[in-house]
């Protein structure tokens, strides 16, 4: 949110008032998009919901730097942006598969999971079929409560003019919708550079290497989640000549606990049970089940790097290694490369790294509703944590003069649990905000 002001504004050119403007469309919000297209297209005129969503990207796109041509998904095909929430929505992955004529060839697979490029195609799909309800390359730089009387009743949101990013656009809006998404999670000091990146720019900065022509003889991977060890089993098969080392604090990858009792973690019903419980019982399933998600690996995988480095073993010549508990230390950035300071955490023992790459695959973190929404902040209730309060709607609390509405899609993981940033809940939660904002508007109408 935070960047250079542009020169002049103009308002969107209506006198119209949106009953909710989305910043961001991600999955959370091209979901809700759907789902208030699906109620518009059901009720009579005056009970329809005008919303509006506005994208800094110039089209809609997904972890694009990590579309992996065999990675698969890690959720159920199941758990797209409407089945959970209307299994006969036409906006399913099996109508995409249909439209694709590929539903026999997917079913085929007997899979639950697809592959992520392919996840990523149905999500173009379903974002082009709402497409007028989006304004792509409008990075909204402000959002300002509009007052009436004393009372907050509106919000002006002003994003650029993707015709001229000079100049900016408002539009105002009864209610916001944030899902701008989450933020790669770096190191205070870590300086990017060609050689030195996170995961999240994978694939272009790999491709991009191979164009000039860079040598890569050793590249090494910060992390021990599974974007870590997907990133070096991809940095491995794409430069055969380079030794590829996985750097991370534990004795070995974690495998992700995907068992069917743990998964009902994920279970919509869960978000009532979590969003209800005593704040420490919260805690206590956050840190029971933070294996479902964060810093695990798949089995497959975990398999098929420890088969790599067997083999490699076998043939004298081992260019797959794991520095286990391990830390970097320092980085030394030279012209033709980088001297990385390791330390074996046991012993104390340090080495230094000669490399070409160091890839962060450190996981990515909420973005603060301060970074978000700048002085908006201030009309927001917390608790004594410093953490927002947020309803169960997804709504977050505001000061008693604030009649306009905030909903959070991600950064909730305190109230509603490890779903707040998945995909698992995502249909399920656009729901819920589509059925707030029409009970909303027919108070106003």
């Amino acid at each position: 949110m935070h960047s250079r002001p542009a020169t002049s504004a103009a308002h969107d050119g209506s006198d119209v008032t949106y009953d909710v403007l989305g910043i961001g469309f991600g999955p959370s919000n091209l979901a809700l998009a759907i789902a208030v297209e699906e109620h518009n297209a059901r009720s009579a005129e005056e009970d329809r919901i005008r919303a509006g969503f506005l994208e800094k990207q110039p089209r809609f796109g997904w972890h694009r730097g990590m579309l992996i041509d065999d990675a698969t998904m890690q959720v159920s095909f199941l758990k797209d942006l409407v089945t959970m929430r209307d299994p006969t929505s036409s906006f399913s992955f099996l109508c995409y598969l249909r439209e694709r004529d590929r539903l026999v060839d997917f079913l085929n697979q007997k899979t639950l999971f697809p592959l992520r490029i392919e996840f990523h195609d149905y999500l173009e799909w379903a974002a082009a079929r709402v497409s007028d309800l989006v304004e792509y390359s409008a990075e909204v730089v402000a959002v300002r409560p509009v007052t009436e009387g004393g009372d907050v009743t509106c919000f002006d949101v002003v994003s650029r003019d993707p015709a001229d990013p000079e100049r900016t656009v408002v539009r105002r809006t009864r209610s916001i919708c944030v899902a701008t998404g989450l933020a790669p999670h770096l190191p205070p000091d870590m300086v990017r550079s060609d050689r030195v990146f996170h995961n999240s720019e994978l694939i272009p900065r790999v491709a991009g290497l191979h164009e000039s022509g860079t040598p890569v003889r050793r590249a090494v991977v910060l992390g021990a989640g599974q974007s870590a060890a997907e990133t070096v089993d991809y940095l491995h098969r794409h430069f055969p000549d380079a030794e590829i080392c996985s750097v991370f604090a534990k004795y070995g990858y974690t495998p992700a606990d995907d068992s069917p009792f743990a998964n009902r973690i994920f279970d919509p019903e869960a978000v009532d049970i979590f969003f209800n419980a005593p704040r420490d019982v919260k805690q206590s399933l956050f840190d029971y089940h933070r294996g479902t998600n964060y810093s695990v690996v798949d089995m497959d995988l975990i398999e098929s790097l420890s088969r790599t480095m067997y083999q490699e073993k076998v043939q004298g010549r081992q260019r797959l290694r794991m520095l286990n508990i391990s830390r970097i230390r320092d980085i030394d950035a030279h012209a033709d490369g980088l001297e990385i300071g390791v330390e074996f955490l046991p012993t104390g023992e340090r080495d230094t790294l000669a490399a070409d790459l160091l890839v962060y695959a450190t996981g990515y973190q909420p973005r603060g509703i301060g970074q978000r929404l700048g002085e908006l902040d201030k009309v927001c209730l917390r608790d004594d944590e410093d953490e927002l309060v947020v309803g169960r709607d997804h709504q977050v609390a505001t000061h008693p003069n604030v009649t306009a509405a905030i909903y959070l899609q991600g950064g909730t993981e305190h109230t509603h649990g490890l779903t707040s940033t998945l995909l698992s809940n995502t249909a399920v939660r656009a729901g819920e905000i589509s059925a707030s904002l029409v009970a909303r508007h027919r108070e106003v109408r």
